[in-house]
């Protein structure tokens, strides 16, 4: 980052007095943006979810093509839980809201939720 000097006046050139002269320099630093914070979306296993059901909302929601949308359905049938994508807060409140939406809609007991990574 490059610093603009700025000339200031000092108290003598401000009452009036040209005698001694001097010159301050106050640099400008642009305030760093906060990266905002990322949060985890997860599906939650359960006994009456079909599989295919768990692969299309995948693919739907999170683009995932049918080779990685199968992967992460194996996965949360085999561990419990699967991570869908990872996401700003409000993406992922989007996400999770639509899925489960879209799971009790054609009742299914699906769980979608998000923590932050």
């Amino acid at each position: 980052m490059i610093a603009k000097p700025i000339r200031m006046q000092n108290d003598s050139e401000r009452n009036g007095d040209n005698g001694n002269r001097g010159t301050s320099v106050i640099t400008r630093t642009k305030p760093k943006t906060k990266k905002p914070n990322l949060y985890r979306v997860l599906i939650l296993n359960d006994d009456y979810t079909p599989m295919e059901f768990v692969i299309h909302i995948l693919e739907r929601f999170f683009q995932k093509d049918r080779e990685s949308a199968t992967r992460i359905m194996l996965h949360v049938h085999n561990h419990g839980v699967g991570e869908c994508g990872i996401f700003t807060y409000e993406v992922a409140e989007t996400k999770v809201s639509q899925v489960m939406d879209f799971a009790r809609q054609h009742q299914h007991p699906l769980q979608c939720v998000m923590e932050k990574k």
